[in-house]
C-alpha cells in the first residue's frame, strides 16, 4: 500500500497526489532543451533532429532530457523514448545510470572490416584504453569499406585503422569530421552545371521529354531494387497532388560506399538531378535522408543547399536535410519515410506503395543518390550515349563498390554487366598479393556469397537470381582462400540480427535463432533451411527476406566449408 493510500485509510478521506502520475519534468532540463531548440518549430517530424541536437550538446540523452523534450513538443514521453531507443547512435541514459564516457570510438566489424582484422583491432583498443575516458563500441558498416578496417573517433573517421592511429586521434582531440575537397556550386556552374535545371524551370524542357530520355537510356534505381526510373516518375506524376520527394542516402548495406563517394566529390550533380526530379513530379518539398555515418557529407550538403537557395535555384521546391541515427533498416524506403516523419524506422505493409502514400500520406518519389547523379549527364549526352555502354547483356554504366582481397579497392565506374573476373583484372589491379579468389559477395550482405567458379557471370540485375543471389546495390566484397566462408556467413547473420527492426516475428526471432544455431560447430542443415524458409516467406521487408542468403550460399556453393 502506498503512503497516499495508507493516509486515506486512516482519515477515511481520499487524498490527492502531490504531483501528477509519471516522470516529472525537471526545470533545469526543460530550460536546457528550450535553449537548444530556440525558435525552431516544435514539429513532430523534427523529433529525431532534436534528439541529435541534444545528444551533440550533452553527449547523451538523459531521462530528464527526454521528459523535457516530450513536454516541449507536446508528445507523450513514451513516444519520445521509443524513438530515442530505436536508433543505435542515441545514447539513452536511464535514471540512476552512469552516462557514457565523453568520447566514443566505434569500430566497424562488418564483413570487409572483419576480414581486414577488425576483431584484433577491437581487442587491442579494449586492452589499451581507459574505459572511464573512452568507450569502445562495435559498429556496423560505416561506408568506407575500401579502406578497412575503419573506426570513428567521435565524428572523425580513421581509415586503414590501427590502434596506434586511433590513439593518436584520441590524444589530438580531433573528433570532428574531415571535409574532403569537393566541387562546390561555383565550380560546378563553371562547367555548365544547372543548365538543365534552368531549362526545366524556364519551360524549355517538359517533364514528359525528360522522362522519355531516362526511359530510353534504361536508367534504373541504383539503391538495390533496380526499378526503371522513368516509370517510377510516371507513377508518382499520375497521383493527385500535393506530392513530395525523398532522396535515399542511407546506404547501410555492408560493402556499399558509392553514394558516399559521389557526395564527397561531386555533390551538385546529385543535387541537380534531385531538383530536376522534384520539378518533374511537382514535389513541393524534398527530404534528403543522409545516414549519420557520413558527417562530412552533412556539412557539405548544409553549405551547398544553402548556396542553392541564395542562388535562386530552388524556387519550385523546399529542400530539407534529414539526419539518420544508425539504423540499416532505414535504407528500406518505407522505413526511411517513417524516420523522416520522426518515428521509429519500421517498414510499412504494402500496398499502398510510397508512390501513392508516402511522406505525411502524400504521393512520394524516392530516388537513390547514384540514380540522381546520372540524370544531368544522360539528358545532356542523350539516351543513346548511356545505353551504348554495357557488357554481357548489361545496359548503361554502373558504379561498383569493391572491397576485400583486391590490390586496388574503391568505386569502379564500369559498363553494366561486367563480370567479377573482368572487374578484378581490369579495374582492381588483380587479386591482393598472395590471395586466390575463393568467393565474393555480388550485392553486399543481402546478395549472398558466390564461388569463384561464377566469376564470369554478369554482375547485373536479373542475372544472379537463379543462383540464389542478386547484385543489389553493386557492393562487391572479394573473398580469398584465406577467408573461412562459414565465418563470413556468420558475420553477416549477426549483422542482420543486430539490425532487425523487431517489427515482425519471422525476422526478429529468426535471425536470433539462426545466429545461435550457426555458433555450433556442426550446423543442423535441415533445421537452418526450415528456419530460412520461414524468414524468407513471412518477413515484412527485404531484411528478413534476404537475411538467410549468405547462410544458404554456404549450403549451395561451399560444401567443403560445411560441417555436418
Amino acid at each position: 500500500m502506498t503512503e497516499i493510500a495508507r493516509e486515506a485509510a486512516k482519515t477515511g478521506r481520499r487524498k490527492t497526489r502531490p504531483t501528477p502520475k509519471g516522470r516529472q519534468v525537471d526545470p533545469a532540463a526543460l530550460g536546457r532543451v528550450r535553449g537548444l531548440l530556440g525558435e525552431a518549430p516544435r514539429q513532430r517530424d523534427l523529433l529525431i533532429e532534436y534528439l541529435h541536437l541534444i545528444q551533440d550538446a550533452c553527449g547523451h540523452l538523459s531521462a530528464a532530457h527526454l521528459a523535457a523534450l516530450a513536454q516541449e513538443m507536446k508528445l507523450s514521453q513514451t513516444e519520445v523514448y521509443e524513438v530515442a531507443t530505436f536508433y543505435a547512435h542515441f545514447d539513452v541514459v536511464k535514471e540512476g545510470e552512469t552516462p557514457p564516457p565523453a568520447l566514443t570510438v566505434r569500430v566497424c566489424d562488418s564483413i570487409s572490416c572483419m576480414i581486414a582484422g577488425a576483431d584484433s583491432l577491437i581487442d587491442s583498443l579494449e586492452a589499451g584504453t581507459d574505459p572511464t575516458a573512452v568507450r569502445i563500441v562495435r559498429a556496423p558498416c560505416m561506408g568506407r569499406c575500401e579502406a578497412a578496417p575503419v573506426a570513428e573517433v567521435g565524428h572523425n573517421h580513421v581509415v586503414d585503422a590501427t590502434a596506434e592511429r586511433i590513439d593518436a586521434v584520441i590524444r589530438s582531440g580531433h573528433t570532428h569530421p574531415e571535409i574532403p575537397p569537393y566541387q562546390d556550386l561555383a565550380a560546378y556552374r563553371e562547367q555548365g552545371g544547372y543548365r538543365l535545371l534552368q531549362a526545366c524551370l524556364d519551360g524549355r524542357r517538359t517533364p514528359e521529354e525528360i522522362i522519355e530520355i531516362l526511359s530510353d537510356a534504361g536508367l534504373r534505381g541504383l539503391g538495390g531494387a533496380g526499378f526503371p526510373t522513368g516509370q517510377k516518375w510516371r507513377f508518382v506524376r499520375a497521383e493527385a497532388g500535393p506530392r513530395l520527394m525523398a532522396v535515399n542516402a542511407d546506404e547501410g548495406e555492408p560493402g556499399t560506399f558509392k553514394d558516399r563517394f559521389y557526395l564527397d566529390t561531386e555533390p551538385h550533380r546529385v543535387l541537380e538531378g534531385m531538383l530536376v526530379a522534384a520539378w518533374a513530379v511537382e514535389a513541393e518539398a524534398v527530404y534528403f535522408y543522409l545516414r549519420d555515418e557520413y558527417p562530412q557529407d552533412r556539412e557539405i550538403l548544409l553549405a551547398e543547399i544553402a548556396a542553392l537557395e541564395v542562388a535562386g535555384l530552388t524556387p519550385h521546391t523546399k529542400v530539407h536535410l534529414r539526419r539518420g541515427a544508425g539504423a540499416y533498416i532505414c535504407g528500406e524506403e518505407s522505413a526511411m519515410i517513417e524516420s523522416i516523419e520522426g518515428k521509429r524506422g519500421l517498414p510499412r505493409h504494402r500496398p499502398p506503395y510510397v508512390s501513392q502514400n508516402g511522406i505525411f500520406g502524400r504521393p512520394t518519389l524516392v530516388n537513390n543518390v547514384e540514380t540522381l547523379f546520372w540524370i544531368p549527364v544522360i539528358v545532356e549526352k542523350g539516351a543513346d550515349w548511356f545505353a551504348s555502354h554495357g557488357r554481357n547483356g548489361g545496359n548503361g554504366l554502373r558504379s561498383y563498390s569493391v572491397s576485400g582481397r583486391v590490390r586496388e579497392p574503391g568505386v569502379k565506374l564500369t559498363p553494366a554487366g561486367i563480370s567479377l573476373a573482368e572487374l578484378i583484372d581490369e579495374y582492381c589491379g588483380g587479386m591482393a598479393e598472395g590471395h586466390t579468389l575463393k568467393g565474393f559477395l555480388p550485392g553486399g550482405a543481402s546478395g549472398g556469397i558466390l564461388p569463384a567458379s561464377m566469376a564470369d557471370q554478369p554482375l547485373e540485375f536479373g542475372v544472379l537470381e537463379k543462383f540464389g543471389s542478386f547484385v543489389g546495390s553493386h557492393a562487391v566484397v572479394v573473398l580469398s582462400d584465406r577467408d573461412e566462408m562459414k565465418a563470413c556467413a556468420f558475420n553477416l547473420m549477426q549483422f542482420f540480427e543486430d539490425e532487425s527492426c523487431g517489427q515482425c516475428t519471422p525476422c526478429r526471432v529468426g535471425t536470433e535463432k539462426a545466429v545461435k544455431l550457426m555458433q555450433r560447430e556442426t550446423w543442423d542443415r535441415p533445421l537452418l533451411e526450415e528456419l530460412s524458409a520461414a524468414m524468407t516467406d513471412a518477413s515484412i521487408c527485404g531484411l528478413g527476406q534476404a537475411a538467410a542468403n549468405p547462410l544458404l550460399s554456404i549450403f549451395r556453393h561451399f560444401p567443403d566449408d560445411q560441417t555436418g
